[in-house]
């Protein structure tokens, strides 16, 4: 069988948009979380949090598409 020489670089996109969704994922709900925590007025960020994560969302999908999109 053979194999294309962009199957490789193909699973490094697919693992890059993982890293990257991982890490916007941290930086946007981490102190989303401690200020819901900490804070007295953080229980109002919970009203955000369903926008946070349809956003968190819409970028995995669209790193995915990214991710599987055909190399030239």
């Amino acid at each position: 069988m053979h194999r294309s020489w962009a199957q490789p670089f193909q699973h490094s996109r697919l693992y890059l948009g993982v890293a990257v969704w991982l890490a916007c994922a941290v930086v946007l709900v981490l102190p989303l979380v401690w200020l819901i925590n900490n804070r007295d007025w953080g229980v109002a960020l919970m009203l955000i949090m369903p926008a946070v994560v349809y956003g968190l969302m819409r970028l995995g999908r669209r790193l995915e598409r990214w991710a599987r999109a055909p190399t030239h």
